[in-house]
């Protein structure tokens, strides 16, 4: 069963209390999403570092309920 939009909201949430989220779902089926996080958590944490707080949040979720997430880190100005 594909994810919906407050489930990936719910779940960055979780990893990453400080964050402000836009998710986007892509085709409009449900399986391909785009997510900008912005988290002033994120200072001083490379890239990487950024993405693989949010990615493991999902745990096994990833290629199974999530298939596709395109994701954009920040660090509020």
């Amino acid at each position: 069963m594909a994810m919906t939009i407050e489930e990936i909201e719910q779940y960055i949430i979780k990893a990453v209390p400080d964050a402000d989220i836009e998710v986007v779902d892509l085709n409009g089926n449900g399986d391909h999403f785009s997510a900008i996080v912005t988290a002033a958590s994120f200072k001083g944490l490379s890239r990487l570092a950024q993405h693989r707080r949010v990615y493991d949040a999902f745990g096994g979720r990833m290629g199974e309920e999530l298939h596709a997430l395109k994701l954009t880190t920040r660090i509020p100005e």
